[in-house]
């Protein structure tokens, strides 16, 4: 049924206080202790934020409604390969950790439209700081925010429009208080979304046990690799439906290392939480979110699966059907309205707090790039601290209002939140992370290079995406780059063109970057040394461990 009882709303009530009132808490203690927040303890809560908190707060801001209902869904549709996206971005953040992070921290780098202003231009800073404002509003705070909406929707029957309302004033109210009061509610965020994503877990494999005859998570674990063995693997093979999606090797070799490098290196939504830190502080923060990663799968796909199982023994088929069709997505949902009186309201929190989250560390980026790389760089130069935090604040705002309005008619949720968000960030990951890859280790790569790998490699990507409907592609079929789609049309997988892009966009830069110098054009090179990528041994075996853990996981379920 799709209402909370009087005994959910009081657990919700209960989430809803602890955070507000840790928030309130820690943003006065902050004003008590240093007085009036200057931009960089707004923006970046410097020196402040401590290893657990930044790795908390990273997985808070990652962990929305399209990771929470899209990859359930996924693994409802696909199975355990969709937790790729996980899995792989634990290594990610080990790589992160040991070679971004101490460049960015070295070079006094706080937000990207920065770092690309000190090793390029400030044309290519400005352009790039305009692209990301658009992306950041129009797509990723507009899909979080209604795709979040939606979710709630389904668990509480509250209308759409009221929950994002809802959402929208929690999110300005934490954000309001800057990056401090985010990362350390954060803390609660992730904890209330572990507890309540882990309930949901253990009601979906427990379900499937009783409806076989038994009861327990094991049983249901076993039940599950009986009855759906076949969403049981990592690795596809190209007769899998789902190649386009997941394209084999390409998850561990190719186009997944784009992604992951690229959100979680190359992003102001995630470096942001670490920035503020020293390197020690920051490099742990990311190590834990690393281990909080291993665990993301079992709470957002694990359900799914189980839901696949649940609806193969002719469980709650009328609730997965939408217009006619089964819709994978609506499998979290589904679960949560089967959780006793209590947990669902748990549920809901964890729900509630995995957008929220995701809304003010949206919101801090935004506010961020625009207030430093754009009002003070170009609108008031000499703007004092204090008028950088206000200005800031009334950013947020307005975003928030931005996308209140325009959510509703983008069309999200006949896309799909996860599609959605990558059909329009894919387009420029590869030209973007190359752009930073050549500047971070290339002293050689030129402005008019980097400028070219951003537009080119959008350009490309448009091309190669749109290629089908005028190319037969199926000579790159022996190879393993194109596949037949539904429509015998051969298509090149999303993950395999991301990699065609980045390449060509990193051939591209040599090239005209080699053409420049040889022109006598000078270049901005980073401070740069090899001691700044030693690591701890302390870090190192966390590391290791995490490293053991992934091998392990691909070795058995390959």
């Amino acid at each position: 049924m799709n209402q909370l009882a009087t005994a959910d709303y009081v657990v919700f009530l209960v989430y809803f206080l602890i955070v507000s009132t840790y928030g309130i808490w820690i943003y006065r203690r902050k004003l008590a202790h240093a007085g009036p927040q200057d931009s960089k303890d707004y923006f970046l809560a410097e020196g402040s934020l401590t290893w657990w908190a930044i790795g908390s707060s990273l997985i808070a801001s990652n962990i929305s409604a399209e990771q929470m209902v899209g990859m359930a869904g996924s693994g409802f549709k696909m199975g355990l390969a969709i937790a790729t996206y996980e899995w792989m971005a634990s290594i990610t953040l080990i790589i992160v950790a040991v070679f971004f992070i101490p460049i960015y921290l070295k070079n006094h780098i706080f937000t990207m439209p920065q770092f690309l202003n000190q090793r390029y231009n400030s044309t290519v800073a400005m352009i790039m700081a305009i692209f990301w404002l658009m992306l950041y509003v129009v797509v990723n705070l507009t899909s979080i925010l209604y795709l979040g909406a939606i979710a709630i929707n389904s668990v509480s029957g509250i209308s759409i429009t009221a929950c994002m309302y809802g959402l929208a004033i929690f999110a300005i109210f934490i954000t309001l208080g800057g990056m401090r009061v985010i990362g350390f509610t954060d803390v609660i965020q992730v904890f209330f979304l572990i507890l309540g994503g882990l309930a949901t877990t253990y009601l979906a494999l427990n379900l499937v046990a009783e409806h076989q005859g038994s009861s327990g998570v094991l049983n249901g674990l076993a039940i599950m690799k009986t009855a759906a063995n076949d969403h049981l693997h990592m690795i596809f093979d190209r007769s899998n439906p789902n190649y386009m999606d997941l394209p084999g090797l390409t998850v561990l070799v190719g186009g997944m290392w784009i992604v992951n490098l690229n959100y979680w290196g190359c992003n102001q939504y995630i470096t942001q939480r670490a920035l503020g830190a020293d390197l020690p502080t920051a490099r742990f923060g990311l190590l834990f979110a690393a281990f909080l990663k291993l665990l993301m799968p079992v709470i957002v796909v694990l359900p799914g699966i189980a839901a696949f199982v649940l609806y193969k023994q002719n469980l709650f088929q009328t609730e997965m059907m939408q217009g006619g069709e089964i819709n994978p997505d609506r499998a979290y949902p589904v679960l949560l309205n089967l959780l006793p009186v209590g947990l669902k309201g748990l549920s809901f929190a964890a729900l509630t707090a995995a957008v929220v989250a995701s809304l003010a560390g949206k919101a801090n980026s935004i506010a961020t790039i625009f207030t430093l790389d754009i009002y003070k760089k170009v609108i008031n130069p000499e703007a004092n601290e204090q008028r950088l935090v206000i200005v800031g604040k009334i950013a947020v705002v307005v975003a928030m209002i931005l996308g209140v309005i325009i959510a509703p008619h983008l069309g999200i949720d006949k896309k799909g939140g996860f599609q959605y968000i990558q059909e329009y960030t894919g387009f420029v990951s590869p030209g973007i992370f190359a752009m930073f890859i050549l500047g971070f280790f290339w002293k050689k790569t030129t402005a008019n290079a980097a400028l070219f790998a951003t537009i080119g490699g959008f350009l490309l990507s448009v091309v190669l995406k749109f290629l089908p409907g005028f190319a037969d592609l199926s000579f790159l079929a022996p190879f393993g780059f194109s596949i037949k789609n539904p429509e015998g049309v051969y298509e090149i997988p999303f993950l395999d063109r991301m990699g065609f892009v980045f390449v060509f966009c990193i051939i591209a830069m040599i090239i005209i970057s080699l053409i420049e110098n040889s022109q006598g054009k000078k270049t901005k090179g980073l401070e740069i040394d090899r001691s700044m990528f030693k690591t701890s041994r302390g870090f190192a075996i966390g590391s290791m461990i995490i490293f053991a853990v992934i091998t392990a996981l691909y070795t058995v379920f390959w």
